[in-house]
């Protein structure tokens, strides 16, 4: 069974009266351990692609199974809690606490959650991205490669079966990008997780197993990548 799957999926937005089809019948699937690229322009869906991946909200037509699980079938407080178990989220801007340091930041999700043993699985977290020696070191202290390794981290403390990426690397050079690239990867072929990520940079995209095209709400090609 594919860890992801989208089935005929729609998704319309009424805007000041005017109707937009931001999705149009996409059919896809993602298994475990695959690194999967979404690429396109602007305004062709990925963003709304991820949301819907994500349990972030609802297909107008269609459906979203995420391990099995049909999102349509949860409420919202299932929804809040099954993005918590199954899902790590990866974002352009970073998105940590300015007024917590990294360990705190990647544990943050845990203590929500009510889990045990936050600190000590956030620190190993921190370890596998290469940061157990900056765990103590606020946002501010740290550059933006760095940031984003946090958030990497943060995204993988409930060890999630699913991870999205929307533009990971869009504030990074291209160096410092290569190696969030290179990351994620790894969180795919040594955690078995399915990664899905969304980016305007082909060299990220050729980085991954597959590549799959959107243009106007639709999937206009796939691209099989050479397994890394």
């Amino acid at each position: 069974m594919p860890l992801l799957e989208l089935e005929g999926v729609w998704k319309t937005y009424r805007t000041d009266g005017v109707t937009v089809e931001a999705l149009r019948g996409v059919s896809l699937e993602v298994d475990r351990g695959e690194f999967v690229a979404l690429v396109g322009r602007s305004g062709c869906g990925k963003t709304t692609l991820l949301n819907l991946a994500g349990a972030m909200d609802q297909p107008t037509a269609g459906e979203v199974r995420i391990d099995g699980v049909s999102t349509r079938r949860l409420d919202d407080a299932q929804l809040a809690r099954f993005r918590r178990r199954q899902i790590g989220f990866v974002f352009q801007s970073f998105q940590l606490l300015a007024t917590l340091t990294a360990v705190e930041n990647v544990e943050l999700p845990l203590l929500l959650a009510g889990g045990a043993g936050a600190r000590r699985i956030a620190l190993e977290r921190l370890e596998w991205v290469g940061l157990a020696e900056l765990a103590d070191r606020f946002p501010h202290q740290l550059s933006g490669g760095q940031m984003q390794r946090v958030a990497i981290a943060r995204a993988l403390v409930a060890s999630p079966s699913l991870v999205l990426a929307d533009e990971p690397t869009g504030n990074l050079d291209s160096a410092t990008g290569e190696s969030i690239i290179t990351l994620l990867g790894r969180i795919a072929s040594e955690q078995g997780a399915a990664v899905l990520m969304a980016t305007h940079s082909r060299e990220a995209a050729a980085s991954t197993d597959r590549i799959i095209r959107l243009r106007d709400g639709r999937i206009e090609s796939v691209e099989e990548i050479a397994r890394r």
